[in-house]
């Protein structure tokens, strides 16, 4: 059966046509009392200079019940992460624009707009920006949190990053790096 005869047959398509209140029941009346929408365009959010990975952070825990955290990376080639561990989150990249050379678990690719891949927490993992164009990556970590290590690594001075002040930081928030 496709979708409009079952919509059809079983009164719903009338519901919605005739009863515009349907969409806001109980369930969703409580949802939103505990979160507010929000709408993002393309050039709004906090920017952070993390390390040389410019993030923009879209969503963050406060905004979703600590739910999800999610930025856009906008990297200059060679630009990108070591390999590392999350304990507290998992992460999800979506490549938009450009090449990068991602490591899940041991496993290698390139992804490219359009390319997506997930990193459980407690599994290895990093980036690097590939070829001679920017990238720009969408990241999703969910439960939030991590948006404070962010903070956190964009407030350290500019300059050449002190490793053990960056390894420190990304220790307290359950992240170690894999040498």
């Amino acid at each position: 059966m496709d979708r409009k005869k079952f919509i059809q047959k079983t009164g719903l398509g009338l519901g919605i046509a005739f009863i515009p209140g349907l969409a806001n029941s109980k369930a969703n009346a409580k949802s939103k009392s505990m979160l507010d929408p929000k709408l993002i365009k393309n050039k709004e959010g906090e920017i952070l200079n993390v390390l040389g990975d410019v993030q923009t952070h879209k969503l963050v825990g406060s905004e979703t019940d600590n739910q999800i955290v999610e930025w856009v990376d906008d990297v200059e080639p060679g630009v990108g992460i070591p390999p590392h561990i999350h304990t507290k989150e998992d992460e999800i990249f979506r490549v938009i624009k450009g090449k990068v050379e991602i490591m899940v678990d041991g496993k290698t690719t390139v992804l490219e707009a359009g390319d997506t891949a997930f990193a459980p927490k407690n599994i290895v993992h990093s980036w690097t920006v590939v070829g001679t164009e920017k990238a720009k990556m969408i990241t999703s970590a969910f439960p939030a949190g991590i948006e404070t290590m962010f903070r956190e690594l964009a407030a350290l001075p500019a300059g050449p990053p002190d490793f053990e002040k960056v390894a420190k930081i990304c220790g307290n928030h359950g992240i170690t790096f894999i040498h």
